[in-house]
This record gives structure tokens, sequence and C-alpha cells, in this order.
């Protein structure tokens, strides 16, 4: 590059970055300001709840699917399906159910049996795992 020594009447042929500069600083400062808002893009208002909490225990069912495709109920083989029965056990109270299922039985069938546990109007259902063994333990 070479240097002007005092001729004004000369182009100069270097670009002034400074302004550029500027520009994304303004820039990246308005992306990190606005960044967050964006993650929060359905505004929902929460409803006020009073500080006292109750203690409900809820009771909790264990439906087991072994690998031949048996159904039982906390340990009762049922012969047909598992609405009936758990219609029976909803009329006497709230509970949860847990859903053990082999690792071997066929995705419709565990299906079929959560298709049965929502039409029997259980809400509160979950499935139970073993952790994954990590490498090196």
């Amino acid at each position: 590059m070479a240097m002007q020594t005092g001729d004004s009447g000369g182009m100069m042929s270097e670009i002034n970055v400074t302004p550029l500069v500027d520009v994304m600083l303004v820039l990246l400062t308005i992306f990190i300001v606005t960044a967050p808002l964006l993650m929060n893009a359905v505004s929902v208002k929460l409803p006020k709840a009073a500080g006292t909490t109750t203690i409900s225990k809820i009771t909790s069912v264990r439906i087991s699917i072994t690998e031949a495709g048996d159904i039982y109920i906390d340990q009762r083989k049922m012969a047909q399906g598992v609405e009936a029965e758990l219609r029976r056990m909803r009329a006497s109270g709230e509970f949860s159910v847990e859903i053990l299922a082999d690792e071997q039985v066929d995705y419709g069938h565990v299906a079929r049996v959560m298709a049965q546990v929502q039409r029997a109007g259980i809400t509160k259902f979950s499935f139970v795992m073993l952790p994954e063994k990590t490498p090196g333990k």
C-alpha cells in the first residue's frame, strides 16, 4: 500500500471500514437483545394459584405386556381387553397407570393397550423403562 504524502488532489483508494463495523456492532447488539424474546413466541397468561397445596395420594395401577402378548393388570392376567376393568377401577377413585411392555412386544399391541387406557378415561399414564447402561460403567 502506498501512502499519500500531502497531495490532497488525488483520490483515496482505501475503504473506510469504521462505519461498517459500527453498523455490524449495532446489529449484533439488537440480535442479542431480541433473540431470547423470539424463543417465547406464544404469549400465555398463566393462572394464579393460592399458596396452599393439598397432598392427595394417587394410586398407581401397573399394566404389564409380556413378550407373548399377554396383558396383566397388577399381576392379574386379563382374558379380554383392559378397558372394562379400568373403567370399573376408575369408578372407585383417581389413579394413574404405568405401562410395562417387554421390548420384544410389537408396537401395535402396545398402541392398542394405550388406546384402551385412554378410552377408559384415564389421562395419567406413563411408560416404565430401565435406564440404558452407559459405556465404561
